[in-house]
């Protein structure tokens, strides 16, 4: 009844059936784990913006990588912009998340032989990537920024190509070890993405936090890829059944074929041989 599951077609189909089936199941977990990284890392930024501000200096250092945890902390930081030895920072996004520009990047110095790099928000790019932007003017004299602690941009965390050859003092990504090269003085781990005080007629447009209440579809996609799993044993009993009845009502036809031919013989060799009649010729 089932032999036809011995065909050449039917095992292909069930090998590749089973091998989808753990497959299945591992993508559905890869994105779960997503979902959860996703939920921590809300929590954790969540849970960073909520803390009271603290010195610059209390969560790092110069040449210090910033650890994951002191992402997004509320920081201040005291000193005098170094507006010599700004840049830009090219290929970045506007609140709008369409608007591409630059982050203008300023160091401060605090005045005790320490240096923190400041995200002071985003300019449109113009028309001419080759120059120096127009840049709203720094606050002259000792200033105090609050801002979000952030971690040195590299191209591994970032995804982002650290291009050379770019026009004088245009850079790719915000990263204190590089500045400190230029600089040529210690300049703390990370920088600060400032929040305060609001920029002069808005611009450089102060950087937005980073979104925290949003979890993504990768829950969605985890359900989706079980499912799709659960339905590989389904569709292929399905697939059996539908076989089975399809070669049961072939057979049955084939069964019905041939006795109604062999009715129809066994017909004819019963009926009588017609009578021969010679027709007479009257003369």
């Amino acid at each position: 009844m089932y032999r036809f599951l011995l065909s050449r077609q039917w095992v292909i189909l069930t090998l590749v059936g089973l091998a989808l089936i753990p497959v299945m199941i591992e993508l559905g977990f890869w994105q779960f784990h997503r979902h959860e990284h996703k939920v921590a890392q809300n929590r954790l930024i969540a849970d960073s913006l909520a803390a009271k501000p603290v010195p610059v200096t209390d969560l790092t250092a110069p040449g210090r990588t910033l650890p994951r945890g002191d992402m997004w902390r509320p920081v201040t930081a005291t000193g005098t912009y170094d507006t010599e030895h700004e840049v830009v920072v090219r290929q970045r996004t506007a609140a709008d998340e369409q608007s591409i520009g630059y982050y203008v990047v300023t160091p401060l110095d605090l005045g005790n032989g320490g240096t923190v790099l400041v995200n002071r928000g985003w300019i449109s790019a113009g028309n001419d990537l080759t120059t120096f932007p127009s840049v709203p003017a720094a606050p002259k004299g000792k200033i105090t920024v609050t801002g979000r602690m952030m971690a040195d941009e590299t191209t591994a965390g970032s995804g982002i190509k650290d291009t050379k050859g770019l026009p004088a003092r245009q850079v790719m990504l915000i990263n204190s070890t590089e500045q400190t090269k230029r600089l040529g003085r210690p300049v703390l781990g990370g920088y600060i993405e400032q929040t305060a005080p609001e920029q002069a007629g808005g611009k450089p447009e102060l950087v937005p936090e980073p979104d925290h209440d949003s979890i993504g579809p990768h829950m969605a996609y985890a359900i989706q890829w079980w499912l799709f799993a659960a339905a590989v044993p389904v569709g292929w009993v399905v697939l059996v059944r539908r076989e089975r009845r399809d070669r049961a009502a072939a057979a049955e036809e084939t069964r019905q074929a041939r006795e109604a031919g062999a009715a129809g013989a066994a017909e004819e060799e019963a009926a009588p041989a017609p009578v021969a009649r010679t027709a007479a010729t009257t003369e």
